[in-house]
Parts: structure tokens; sequence; C-alpha cells
């Protein structure tokens, strides 16, 4: 495999030197040249979107554009003269032209010709670029450059553009060390690298910051903005919650050039994976970066619903670059998703073990070795402290018990002393006084006796056994003193009942009318082959990698592009649909 160093020349040797207008393509082809002409000016009212179609004439696929439409026909391949789209792109009648005037598209003569060089070839149609699966192309003679360089300039060649000369090397270093790392590069490695006048001194430098922890944390960056990272829960109170290492694995990924293909799997399902290690837990979380809430008044299930929606749109934006969210409510309106295929995909996270609402739990530990050893001898030393300390309990129980049994019988007792036959009225009064008074007292101060009486034998108990009880709170305290400042993060706890998730009409949470789902992929993408068992998020992360998704590697690529070029081969990074 070619070094890093090489790939990255590209982005100092391939600037465009002039904005020439090209020459038309020998053969026009429809993804390339034609789609993205249709897709600004055209589909708004001749595409997907039945609702808002013009005339009921639709151009996005090539039967609606071959259709007869009252004898009018919107192409006839090969006959231009024949079709109506070329006799409409051309009108200067305002009732006729197209796109209509009062849209504020306009097309230019370059994008004319390559309408009507298109119906002249025969107006073949093509799937959507994004979904077909990309073949490796033939490299031309790359004449001691890397491959990519070569495919770059044989492209410029047909556009009749040249690279810009290559910069001098003080700005070629600035440029690579911002692109690396972010920062600027010292003087003194300013001065190193004009001083070296090898051929490798360039991919000496790329090497170097490659290796440099910085490289990790600003590849971080463009990640974690793009799958929501937040140290708090977003909505409300905004309350902080712990997952910071997650993101001290994405840097750490980044600087030990995790396979990709790995980097999905542990994020998607990493609590999933046989033997699942504590990183690949940690990697989990990515899954519980929604936004939560712990507002009194919030209903579960709108937080719910959020939470697919959520997800839906993190897992289309991140790995698929498709605009999921639109199909929340309804089918999309420019490509092939469907509302059934938005909560299929949001099936996959309703095994998580979460609460929609409230505060969130603490997270699982994230500690080494040598700390779980240390945490272990800890709880082994509180559970004996606290064993001494629950023994003490029964006899003073006991105890306790005899004293209110005597003091319930001593004064039971009394009242059943009767005064002498031979006594005076006086004294039978007075016995009568006495008994009424002892039993007045014995309703009234009994259970303050009893709370007196508990505290003074737990006062007991700590003059007695003042070291087991020494003890268990000192055990305590170092157990807690060395915890609670260990790191914890949230991560995915896959539960064996998942929640149902059913379609929502128009997306209202409280509507539940609408079909259960199971999860599933869009369907008009490559499925995964698992038999008839059900799909899991194990199976969502491993589709997402394979071979024939026709996405993944275009987007995570295209994100690469834009970092290191300042424009993506595809302009708009999180769709790259119609």
């Amino acid at each position: 495999m070619k070094s890093p160093a090489a790939f990255l020349t590209l982005a100092f040797t391939a600037g465009l030197a002039c904005a020439i207008e090209p020459p038309l393509p020998e053969k026009i082809e429809f993804n390339r040249d034609v789609r993205p002409i249709l897709s600004d000016k055209c589909f708004k009212c001749h595409g997907f979107d039945k609702n808002h179609r013009e005339g009921k004439r639709r151009i996005d696929t090539r039967e609606g554009a071959l259709a007869d439409n009252e004898g009018v026909r919107a192409i006839v391949p090969g006959k231009l003269e024949e079709s109506d789209v070329h006799e409409r792109i051309h009108s200067t009648d305002k009732d006729e032209q197209m796109p209509p005037p009062k849209s504020g598209k306009k097309l230019s003569d370059r994008q004319r010709a390559i309408l009507d060089k298109w119906i002249e070839q025969g107006a073949e149609y093509q799937p959507h670029w994004a979904y077909i699966v990309p073949v490796k192309p033939a490299v031309p003679e790359a004449g001691g450059q890397h491959p990519i360089d070569a495919l770059v300039r044989a492209r410029l060649a047909t556009l009749g553009l040249k690279p810009s000369p290559e910069a001098d090397k003080v700005t070629l270093l600035r440029r690579l060390a911002f692109d690396l790392t972010g920062l600027p590069p010292t003087p003194a490695e300013i001065d190193a690298f004009v001083a070296d006048q090898t051929p490798e001194a360039y991919e000496k430098e790329v090497e170097r910051l490659l290796a440099s922890p910085a490289f990790g944390e600003r590849m971080a960056i463009s990640w974690l903005d793009v799958v929501r990272y937040a140290d708090t829960i977003g909505y409300h109170s905004d309350t902080p919650r712990n997952v910071w290492p997650y993101r001290d694995y994405v840097i750490r990924a980044f600087n030990e050039s995790k396979p990709f293909d790995q980097f999905t799997i542990e994020q998607l399902a990493g609590d999933l994976l046989p033997d699942a290690t504590q990183e690949q837990k940690v990697a989990s979380g990515f899954n519980r970066l929604n936004l939560t809430t712990e507002e009194g008044g919030a209903q579960a299930k709108d937080y719910e619903a959020r939470t697919v929606t959520d997800r839906v749109r993190a897992i289309g934006t991140v790995w698929l670059a498709q605009t999921t969210g639109c199909c929340q409510c309804h089918d999309h309106k420019f490509d092939p998703i469907t509302t059934r295929d938005f909560y299929r995909l949001g099936a996959f996270f309703a095994d998580l073990t979460e609460s929609a609402i409230g505060k969130r739990e603490e997270g699982m530990l994230v500690i080494s070795k040598e700390q779980e050893a240390q945490l272990q001898k800890l709880d082994t030393a509180l559970a004996a402290a606290r064993k001494k300390v629950d023994a003490i309990t029964p006899p003073l129980d006991a105890a306790q018990q005899q004293w209110e049994n005597d003091v319930e019988t001593y004064g039971l007792k009394l009242l059943e002393l009767q005064p002498d036959s031979k006594a005076n009225a006086a004294d039978k009064k007075a016995a009568e006084q006495a008994q009424a008074a002892l039993k007045k007292a014995l309703k009234d101060r009994k259970p303050a006796d009893k709370d007196a009486l508990k505290n003074y034998f737990r006062g007991k108990a700590t003059a007695v056994f003042r070291g087991e009880i020494d003890g268990f709170a000192v055990a305590q305290r170092e157990r807690d003193d060395f915890y609670n400042p260990l790191p914890k993060t949230l991560v995915s706890i896959h539960s064996a009942t998942p929640r149902v998730v059913r379609i929502l009409p128009r997306g209202n949470w409280q509507d539940e009318s609408g079909e259960v789902v199971t999860p599933g992929v869009p369907a008009f993408l490559s499925q995964p082959d698992v038999g008839d068992r059900a799909l899991t998020r194990l199976d969502l992360a491993r589709w997402i990698v394979a071979r024939d998704n026709s996405l993944t590697a275009r987007v995570f690529v295209n994100r690469l592009w834009k970092l290191y070029f300042g424009t993506g081969l595809s302009k708009v990074l999180d769709d790259l649909g119609a």
C-alpha cells in the first residue's frame, strides 16, 4: 500500500489554474453530466414527489420521460426535434419555457448543449451514482506519480486544465501542518524542512505529523462534529453526562490507524461483539450521544420518538450521506427512501436499555487492570467491615426488646394491684389515681421511651464496638475516595426484549395506529444475508461496511477530501442523493 504521504501530496499539487469553460464531453453520461442539471432545475416539478408534479409528467425516470402524454413525449431518444424537452429549454415564450421564469431557475448555454447532446446519443439513464457499487478504475500511466495524481491529472486534461505550480517549501509545510494537526509548524521545523534537500523531505514531514498525537485530535474534531458528540444532554437543563471516554476512543482510533470497518462496527455494536472488550463497549457509546431530557413534564412516548429520529438521522448522515430525516413523516420527495425504511432503521436500536426521560446513569467504569484490582481489594475490605458491624445488631435488638417487654409487664402488674379491702376511702382513691396516671403514662410515653431506648443502645454500641464501627467508616471512605474519580461512560446495554417500533403516521408520536416494524435497511440498497433470523445492530454495522454497500466508502472519502482539499468531490457532505 502506498504511503499516506504520497496521497497527501495531491493536496498541494492539484489546484486548478484557471476557470475556462470546458468542452462538452465526447460521451455524455447521465450521472456525471445530466442528473445534476435535472435535479437542480427540473425534479421539483417533474420528479419523485407526486404531490408537486406538474402536468403528470416526470423525467426522473426513463419510463416517465419516454411516456406518451396526450401525444407529447418529453424525450424521444436520438430525435432531438421530436423531444418536448429540447423545444421547451430553447423556447423564448414565457408560457412554454422550461424551467419557467417564475421558478427562478435558468439553464446556461452549456447545460442546454449537454441535454441536447444526451438526447441525440440516446438519452440513456443510469441509477443514481451513489447507489452503484464503486469499481476500481483503470489507472492511466502514472509516470512516477501516485495513481490518484494520475487520475486527477487525466481528468483535468479532459477539462482543458492544468495543475497549479508547486508552492514554496514554507507554504507547503504550513498547509501540511494545519491540515494534519490543526497547528502551525514551529520556526525550527520550517528551517529543518527548508534545509532538507533530499527527495523524501516532504514525505518525512508527512510521516512526522501523522505520528503526532495532535493528528488524532485534529481528525477527531470533524468526526465528533458529525456524530453529534456533546458532554451535556442537550435539552432543558442541559446537564453534564459521562461520555468523554468515547471522545478519547475516537482520538486513539485515528492515532493508531484503526481499520475503518472495525471503527464503525465497534461504535454501532461494540457491546454485541463476542467477548467485547472494554474499549469496544466504550466505542458503543456512540449510540448514547442522542439528546435527552430531565424535564419533569416531558412525555416518555414523545422522547422515544425523538430518540428514534435522532439515531436514524445520525446513521443517514455519518455513514450513508442520505437525508433520512425527511422520511420521518413521508416518503422522500427526491430519493427512493420511504417512511417504512426510516422506522425499520430505527428498530435496530430498540434493543438498547435506557429510560426515555430522566437522569442518565453514571455509566460503565473505564479503568486499567491495576485500578480494577485495587477496587476489588477495597470492596473486599469494605464487605468484611460491614459484616462485623452487622454482627453487632442482633444482640442489641434482643436486649432492647427484653427491656420493652419488662417495662410493659411491670406496668401491667402495677395496674392489676388492688388496694387492701380494709383501706379507707382516701387510700382507695389514691390507688385509683395512681393506676390511672400509670396507664396514661404508658399510653402516652411508651413510643418516646422506645425511641429513647434505641438511641441509648446505639450510644452504648458506639462505646462498646467503637473499633468495628470506625473500621467500617474508614473502609467506606477509602473505597469512595478511590471509586468516585474513576472514569465512567455511557455505553450501549443490550436488552433481550426490544421496544416495539411503529411507523408513526405523519411522524405523530401520539398516533399508535401505524404498522409495527422490525429492523431492516432501505429496500433500494443491497440487503444483509442472515437467513430467516431477525436483524441486529451488529448486522447493521457489518452491512454498513460491507463491500457491496455503495455508500459508506464514498461518504468517508468525501469527508476526507473536503478536510484536505477544501471542497468534497460531492460538495454536500451529508447528502449524496438527488
